[in-house]
């Protein structure tokens, strides 16, 4: 499975960074950050809210933007109204990079998602040490203990968690640890399917005290609508994007619609 397969890799690099980098360095870097930005805050909004993406490639698709430019491609998402910004930092399978992060931090004036797979707290760590805002808890690779843990610790740093859940189980999970931002994941993890029908079905699960994202597979105004008829706060986008000729138009698009 590509996900188990992303994980190891995971586990490989983070044993090379604890050799190279002591945790003490990176939660001095933490605490010397530029202020947290609110993501939560930045989400709630009349109408629906963009989560636009900073994304290289993926497995599935392979290079998804063959001229890359984060930093411009970030205050072109910016220009065209989105909320927050989703950078994908993982870098063999989705050729990302912590320095895509930090660079864009100082490029807009946005809340900033590190999107990547978090197994471990220095990650949640060293996340804020670059100037992320938020990170993304993927249930489906955490045990209720880790992603307690890892929301806890966002907690202390100030940072937002972004939790993600695929079906109905994991959206009890996540609910459980007190996600106050849920992510529904329209993409299958293990098959990498898409339906847009996994976010409708799923979000009656959601408590009404959380903010609801739909995740993967939104296209177009149509697709936009769709999700915030089904009770979406926001939708976070990135392949179509990045693949967009006018990005900042298609946020305006996507963001502009009313149910």
């Amino acid at each position: 499975m590509i996900l188990d397969d992303i994980v190891a890799k995971k586990r490989m690099d983070l044993a090379e960074e604890e050799r190279q980098i002591p945790l003490s360095v990176l939660e001095k870097r933490a605490l010397s950050a530029p202020p947290v930005r609110d993501l939560k805050a930045a989400l709630k909004k009349d109408g629906l809210a963009v989560i636009a993406e900073v994304k290289r490639a993926s497995p599935s698709k392979g290079m998804i933007a063959k001229e890359f430019d984060p930093v411009d491609t970030a205050r072109r998402y910016e220009a065209g109204g989105a909320a927050a910004v989703s950078v994908l930092t993982e870098r063999h399978f989705f050729r990302g990079s912590d320095e895509h992060l930090s660079d864009i931090r100082s490029a807009t004036a946005l809340p900033l998602l590190k999107k990547d797979f978090l197994i471990a707290e220095r990650q949640v760590i060293g996340a804020r040490a670059i100037g992320a805002d938020a990170v993304l808890l993927i249930a489906a690779i955490l045990n209720d203990a880790a992603m307690t843990r890892l929301s806890s610790l966002a907690g202390e740093l100030g940072m937002r968690c972004l939790f993600e859940a695929h079906d109905e189980t994991e959206v009890k999970r996540v609910s459980d640890c007190g996600a106050k931002i849920v992510g529904v994941n329209n993409r299958d993890l293990y098959t990498f399917e898409v339906s847009l029908e996994t976010f409708a079905r799923l979000r009656p699960l959601i408590p009404s005290g959380a903010l609801a994202v739909a995740e993967s597979g939104i296209r177009t105004r149509g697709d936009a609508l769709s999700m915030l008829k089904a009770g979406a706060n926001a939708v976070l986008v990135g392949e179509s994007l990045m693949k967009a000729g006018d990005s900042a138009a298609l946020i305006r698009e996507l963001g502009g619609v009313r149910a």
